[in-house]
């Protein structure tokens, strides 16, 4: 098959030098470790389905692949070299972007940062940002339906896309781009492909909404008492205006995280708070109301009635980044702190403040020596739950032994308040057995029919998302 491609794609097309393929058969995390013969790299949507249908006629894996930015292993290749990479990365291309209709039509390996920078070329911007922008790329934001920090006002990306294209494991093209409001012609391709991690297709394209650029923006940092008190606050922000773009909220022990281990970073706040919160208001129209007069206005009376500790808006761009800097480091940080059990979970809005407090007590209780803490997306329930090792353990060891044990804990509490193992990142291989053992047998078996149906030989991502049922061998 290595042969045939190259053929057709010409030697750029296939790589098989092992040094150049080492970096993308590692996740992100470090955690999960593949193997392959080749990295084959097409151009074209075209090339993409003639490389399909090759899979299929000699039965061979393929393995889509971005930027290989994924957190729970959902883009690394098995360890026995079964599959081959297929990176979507040369498919970079912005094919339109249309401000009148609101759309960019872009290819699967555009990288994040780039797409921001072509919209706003056109005075348009695609409101979803994440800290690894600078590697994800369009068609894994879409496989793992990626959230971000400005799920809050837009959505996740499963509210962001307005059509996709993808090439189905039987080499055929699903032309799925127009952006049609309505569409009854049965189930929707569309959405089905978002989230499915490339185990249903490959996404070759997609058609994202955009919105206008900021004219301004303004950057908070509030520190508070707990978690309730900083859901009490987004409350109030959300009963007086549509203009909250971003509500992170942040321990105290991830801010020390950062301080220590990110170079150049300051405290915004002079004074030690339990915890902190980072919001972000924007404007797109020049007559509105500045986003910092807005900002000053609504936090003015939760300073003044003890709602909020203490509370600084940042006085430039630069500041602004800089605060913002901090949130999108706290995982650098941690993961420079040693081994940890990273949750990246959702659980009911109402219900997060408690969780957040009575699960990080709970998993020291459970787990002496073992330091828990959260902090994400307030407003649409998502938290990160990072339960650290003790110190001087052997990170090999405690991953195998512990960390397990700690990740089933979790997930447990996560379910008993009717939340989600996965709120953003999927579930790639890193979650894979807590999918089947949490999941209800009927939506397991809604899985892997889909799967089954699409996919009958799996053949795309083995060993992602979800496993197809072994039929036993006939007597």
């Amino acid at each position: 098959m290595i042969d045939q491609t190259r053929a057709m794609l010409g030697d750029k097309g296939v790589i098989t030098d092992a040094q150049e393929i080492a970096p993308w058969t590692t996740d992100w995390r470090g955690r999960f470790h593949g193997a392959t013969p080749a990295i084959l790299a097409p151009d074209s949507t075209e090339q993409v389905a003639a490389i399909v249908r090759l899979a299929g006629e000699h039965k061979v894996a393929l393995v889509p692949q971005g930027g290989n930015s994924s957190m729970v292993g959902g883009a690394t290749p098995p360890a026995d070299g079964s599959a081959l990479i297929l990176s979507l990365r040369r498919m970079n291309r912005v094919r339109r972007i249309a401000p009148e209709e609101g759309l960019a039509v872009v290819e699967a390996g555009m990288i994040l940062a780039h797409l921001h920078d072509a919209a706003l070329e056109r005075g348009m911007r695609f409101p979803l940002t994440l800290g690894g922008k600078g590697s994800a790329t369009v068609g894994g934001l879409v496989s793992t339906n990626a959230g971000g920090t400005q799920v809050l006002r837009f959505g996740t990306m499963r509210a962001l896309v307005a059509g996709i294209e993808a090439v189905l494991p039987d080499g055929q093209i699903h032309d799925g781009l127009a952006p049609l409001k309505k569409d009854n012609r049965g189930y929707d391709l569309t959405q089905l492909l978002v989230g499915a991690e490339g185990t249903l297709g490959v996404v070759t394209a997609a058609a994202l909404r955009i919105v206008p650029a900021i004219v301004q923006r303004a950057v908070a940092w509030v520190g508070l008492a707990d978690p309730a008190a900083a859901l009490t606050l987004l409350r109030r922000l959300e009963a007086a205006t549509d203009r909250i773009e971003g509500f992170e909220i942040i321990p105290a022990d991830s801010l020390h995280a950062v301080l220590a281990h990110i170079p150049a970073s300051r405290a915004p706040l002079a004074e030690e708070h339990p915890w902190h919160v980072l919001i972000e208001a924007t404007i797109d129209q020049h007559d509105a109301e500045p986003p910092a007069q807005l900002l000053e206005r609504l936090l003015a009376p939760a300073l003044a009635d003890g709602a909020v500790r203490d509370a600084v808006i940042a006085a430039s761009e630069a500041q602004a980044e800089a605060f913002w800097r901090i949130r999108e480091s706290i995982s650098e940080s941690e993961r420079a702190m040693g081994p940890a059990a990273q949750h990246d979970v959702s659980v009911p809005i109402a219900a997060m403040p408690r969780f957040m407090v009575e699960a990080a007590a709970a998993c020291e209780a459970r787990f002496p020596g073992t330091h828990a803490s959260g902090f994400g997306h307030l407003g649409d329930g998502n938290v990160h739950f990072h339960v650290r090792a003790p110190a001087g353990v052997d990170p090999a060891r405690w991953y195998a032994e512990e960390a397990p044990g700690i990740t089933r804990f979790v997930d447990d509490l996560v379910v008993a308040l009717g939340g989600s193992i996965s709120a953003e990142h999927g579930i790639g291989q890193m979650k894979l057995a807590e999918l089947e053992r949490l999941s209800s047998p009927a939506r397991l078996a809604a899985l892997r029919g889909v799967k089954a149906g699409l996919d009958p030989q799996g053949l795309f991502n083995p060993g992602k998302l979800v496993t197809l049922a072994q039929t036993p061998p006939s007597p």
